[in-house]
């Protein structure tokens, strides 16, 4: 396990400059950049030219990539082109928002999703399966965006039971109940938007557990649908759910960018969102790196995870 654990991080640095490379392309490629976003038409050209001679955009590209990535391996995300804001000091902040609003909704969704899966599973072709599958499948189809913009309408506008932007009224930064009145709406929009893949995912998952051949033996001894699903099928789809979590790990972070645009959550999406209008390319790219560590460090608990909860697996150090 230790060798596995250290060659998987090995393979975490090429991989990591592999995708800031390709994204700090991606930007440059762009017709225009951060300083033709904040420039006015009545500077003149040799104004234009001092501001991107300050932020090093008058460098070749591969100068900049360079200037940033040492930057980087010393721990310093630099500061952001449009504000000059420290970036690490905005990620500080804005991360645990982000996290206090995704972390409910995807464990909720997840919970839900387990037993609505393994309901509509064990229940396969009749009525119950179909209406759950149905609802997953509408939800599949449904943007998130419009379904924000409609629970805006109905709960904000029409209802006024919900304040509609931010995360807290002025004045009430420390007041838990206009706290929850913020959180409603958008853990609501979120909820809907994690739960029909993992319901399906779980549904799928109850529907091979059924078709093995234990359940047959267990049939065979007398056993009921009841207690096959909850002693064995549920304990065996469990497994994948398990690992579902570790995989989960980037969404903490970048899984909320919409809906948290949409409502005013002071969380990564605004913040990543206004870089990307701006081609704030030290933004981006911090972002960026965050979500693929994540992505990464996710990949590998979920493998740990799956040796951790089935001990009839092992890692060799040639897998």
């Amino acid at each position: 396990m230790a060798v596995y654990i250290l060659r998987r991080l090995l393979q975490v640095i090429p991989m990591l400059l592999l995708v800031t490379f390709v994204v700090f392309l991606l930007v440059h490629a762009a017709p225009y950049d951060v300083v033709d976003s904040i420039t006015t038409p009545q500077m003149s050209d040799e104004t234009v030219a001092a501001m991107r001679e300050r932020y090093g955009l008058d460098q070749p590209m591969l100068v900049q990539y360079g200037l940033w990535l040492a930057h980087v391996v010393q721990g310093d995300l630099g500061y952001s082109l449009a504000s000059r804001h420290s970036i690490a000091e905005e990620l500080a902040v804005r991360i645990p928002n982000t996290i206090i609003l995704v972390a409910p909704a995807y464990l909720v969704a997840l919970a839900l999703a387990v037993v609505l899966g393994l309901l509509a599973g064990s229940r396969r072709g009749r009525l119950t399966d179909k209406i759950i599958d149905g609802l997953a499948g509408i939800g599949i189809a449904t943007p998130s965006f419009w379904f924000a913009l409609l629970v805006i309408y109905v709960f904000g506008y029409v209802l006024r039971w919900f304040p509609i932007i931010g995360m807290h009224s002025v004045g009430k930064q420390g007041d838990p109940l206009d706290f929850l009145a913020h959180f409603a709406m958008p853990f609501l929009v979120l909820l809907v938007a994690f739960f029909p893949e993992l319901a399906r995912y779980v549904r799928s998952a109850t529907i091979g557990q059924l078709s093995q051949d234990y359940v047959l033996v267990q049939r065979g001894f007398g056993a009921s649908g009841g207690q096959i699903l909850s002693r064995h099928v549920s304990r065996n789809v469990m497994l994948p759910i398990i690992t579902q979590l570790g995989l989960a790990l980037p969404i903490l972070v970048t899984g909320a960018i919409v809906t948290e645009s949409i409502f005013g959550w002071p969380g990564v999406g605004p913040y990543f969102l206004t870089a990307t209008r701006s081609l704030d390319y030290p933004v981006i790219l911090a972002v960026l790196l965050l979500s693929a560590v994540l992505v990464i460090i996710g990949n590998l608990i979920a493998d740990i995870l799956y040796v951790l909860v089935d001990p009839r697996i092992r890692i060799g150090a040639g897998s």
